[in-house]
């Protein structure tokens, strides 16, 4: 296995692991199902968007690196807006019954927001020297662990803060989003 894809699969699923992270400060308890749901979600849509790639191959490329940074942006900046506005408009409730942060459509787009960079990555898979499923495996198992950790990691943080942090968690999202859409469009 090259070391590049190895390095590959840790950079793409930092995104993932962020948005796990969030997801975990807004729990009020962790169950299986959760921890399950996070890890398939990123994993899979990690593991997907680099297969799909190589498979539309270079034709496509352009099309991919011309909008991929501005539809995470834009989805990562909508469910952190949605977040934000639900924590200041349920003030009076507790945080977790304002939303459920593993909600499966929620849980979808942002496995899907944060994976839209592996679809230009993956056109580029083949030039790594790796068999194209060996590739795409290690990309999804890397993100599913990093995504777990992060997802495990953010509950403790959500029981040492407090359990208002849908604010937070909303900003590090919007935060992804302008990560991806800089580094897209200023290099």
């Amino acid at each position: 296995m090259p070391l590049e894809v190895i390095l590959l699969a840790v950079a793409l699923a930092m995104d993932a692991t962020a948005a796990a992270a969030t997801r975990g400060l807004l729990a009020e308890r962790l169950r299986l199902r959760d921890v399950a749901l996070t890890t398939l979600a990123f994993g899979g849509a990690q593991a997907l968007m680099p297969l799909a790639g190589a498979l539309l191959g270079a034709a496509l490329c352009g099309y991919v690196e011309a909008c991929d940074h501005w539809v995470a942006f834009v989805l990562l900046t909508v469910l952190g807006a949605k977040m934000i506005r639900e924590a200041l408009s349920d003030r009076d409730e507790p945080a977790a019954a304002a939303t459920d942060p593993f909600a499966f459509t929620t849980m979808v787009w942002l496995a899907v927001a944060t994976s839209i960079d592996a679809l230009a990555a993956g056109v580029t898979l083949p030039l790594l020297g790796a068999p194209l499923i060996v590739s795409v495996a290690v990309i999804g198992v890397t993100t599913a662990i990093l995504s777990g950790a992060g997802l495990l990691l953010g509950r403790r943080l959500g029981r040492l803060i407090g359990a208002r942090l849908e604010v937070f968690g909303g900003l590090v999202l919007i935060g992804l989003g302008v990560k991806i859409l800089v580094e897209h469009t200023s290099g």
